[in-house]
């Protein structure tokens, strides 16, 4: 079975969007090509068993396994060698990409504490979008209990748009909740 979002996407959000956008060629179309979730965790520069329930959490969230992201330069300062397992990352595409966002959108973003929207700076330029959240904890996936430490994630959301106004007008299709008046 097709995700609720990417048929929503098919059916009603293409025409529109190719309307409102003034675009002759429907393949021209914005349309969401993945999804990349990343946790980085400092700590584990000392202790690397601070990784397994990091990426047990996101293996949870996104429905895949993450792959561990590794430092790429030594770092004295911050006790980082070449090769120390410090987060983990997981990129979704297809119906699991438009699976999660729904997900984030619908379920996971209405349970922020004194949520009012998400930035419209965050875009790149290039029509991707980057969002920051404090802790996992907002994602029904994770069992409250379990968690021993709170962590934070970036979830970038890459699209075909060309620039950032046509980014912006498919995520708010999407129905993605802006900040209004910023």
């Amino acid at each position: 079975m097709a995700a609720r979002l990417k048929e929503k996407y098919q059916k009603e959000i293409k025409q529109a969007l190719q309307k409102e956008l003034g675009l002759e060629n429907a393949m021209a179309v914005p349309r969401l090509e993945k999804i990349v979730i990343n946790m980085g965790l400092g700590e584990a520069t000392q202790n690397s068993k601070l990784l397994d329930p990091l990426v047990a959490d996101l293996t949870q969230i996104a429905g895949q396994k993450p792959v561990t992201t590794k430092a790429k330069k030594s770092i004295a300062a911050f006790k980082v060698r070449t090769g120390n397992a410090i987060g983990a990352m997981v990129t979704l595409r297809s119906d699991k990409a438009y699976e999660f966002l729904d997900r984030l959108i619908s379920i996971a973003l209405p349970r922020v504490r004194d949520f009012r929207g998400v930035s419209t700076k965050s875009f790149d330029g290039r029509g991707n979008y980057t969002l920051g959240l404090r802790d996992q904890l907002i994602f029904p996936e994770i069992d409250y209990a379990k968690v021993e430490k709170l962590k934070g994630m970036n979830i970038t959301i890459v699209t075909s748009a060309r620039d950032d106004n046509q980014a912006r007008a498919l995520l708010r299709h999407f129905g993605m909740p802006f900040r209004q008046g910023a």
